[in-house]
């Protein structure tokens, strides 16, 4: 059975955080500055339209930096490094700039903090991920992984000893909890950070995807396959009850997911741009579909730029539906 989609809900928070549009931002006012190119270690954030147009504005990816010339600039994207990375670039007379996310930057910290405190620190996240590896890199060797409750159980570390907790920030809080539960169960004395590590954007985008889903016959949500907030978004819908999938662009539509769906939701991941989500909006649009959009909440902080960038120029911070982003 076939249906024609009938109404399309767009909600928001989606797309853009503040820490990507800091991230890309910088990238550009250093183009703008200093000229191309531009050195970018890794993908500034996890997602190929934004890389694609970032190159062609004269920004050059690379995975490591002895690709990069002696004496140029470079870009560390939005999900951090190891402290290992800008000693090397000191070392090999690169002028780095700073495009971390300042959420990611606070984990950093916290880990710190711990170990000079004397806890031994666990780090809650997945193994392959560049946030995870940047973290794990602030003290290589004295941070615990653990991605599931299970893992608690075999961690190395004896009985009675003084023990804190940080998470990745683009977990889902619904993956966190049974970890921190066993943390807490083996570790009574378990310390966590002041104020919770998952960011302020992935759990409002979690938060509207719950909502969507409650609300649709469907769920697409735009992003990367490497973008774990988006991977994310997905999995949170589906635990509603609702299928979803995530997809890069319109294009990877497989219309047969369409079957017997009336009303269709759209969302997207923190680092992808909205011009990808309104071609979605304008495929169903172009075939009939009312088109409404649903701010749940609006997010108005801003992260300033590196201040290698910043003279002249100031990160906008704006996702759609916050309330930066109302009148541009």
């Amino acid at each position: 059975m076939v249906s024609l989609v009938s109404r399309v809900i767009l909600v928001a928070p989606r797309g853009f955080c503040a820490g990507v549009v800091r991230a890309v931002d910088t990238v550009e006012a250093a183009l703008e500055r200093y000229g191309p190119p531009i050195y970018v270690r890794r993908a500034i954030v996890h997602n190929p339209h934004v890389v694609k147009r970032l190159a062609d504005l004269g920004a050059v990816f690379v995975q490591e930096l002895d690709e990069v010339p002696i004496g140029a600039r470079v870009v560390f994207s939005a999900h951090g490094v190891a402290k290992s990375v800008p000693e090397e670039a000191r070392a090999r007379g690169l002028f780095a700039i700073d495009g971390t996310c300042p959420l990611v930057g606070k984990v950093h910290g916290e880990v710190l903090r711990f170990l000079d405190e004397g806890y031994e620190v666990v780090l809650i996240g997945h193994a392959s991920h560049d946030e995870v590896i940047g973290t794990l890199g602030q003290a290589p060797g004295r941070v615990h992984l653990v991605t599931r409750a299970a893992d608690v159980d075999v961690l190395p570390i004896p009985v009675g000893s003084r023990v804190a907790v940080v998470t990745q920030t683009t977990l889902s809080p619904d993956d966190v909890e049974p970890v921190l539960r066993a943390l807490a169960a083996r570790f009574p004395s378990l310390a966590q950070p002041r104020t919770e590590d998952v960011c302020f954007a992935t759990r409002n985008r979690q938060m509207a995807v719950r909502w969507l889903a409650k609300s649709t016959d469907l769920v697409l949500v735009l992003g990367d396959r490497t973008s774990s907030n988006s991977i994310r978004l997905r999995e949170v819908a589906h635990s509603m009850g609702t299928p979803a999938h995530l997809i890069g662009s319109i294009a990877e539509l497989d219309e047969s997911w369409l079957d017997g769906v009336s009303v269709v939701g759209i969302t997207a991941g923190a680092s992808t741009p909205e011009s990808i989500v309104q071609e979605a909006v304008e495929h169903f649009r172009s075939r009939g579909a009312e088109v409404v959009e649903e701010t749940l909440q609006r997010e108005s902080i801003v992260f300033h730029l590196p201040r290698e960038v910043a003279i002249g120029r100031a990160g906008n911070g704006a996702p759609p539906g916050s309330a930066a982003n109302v009148g541009h």
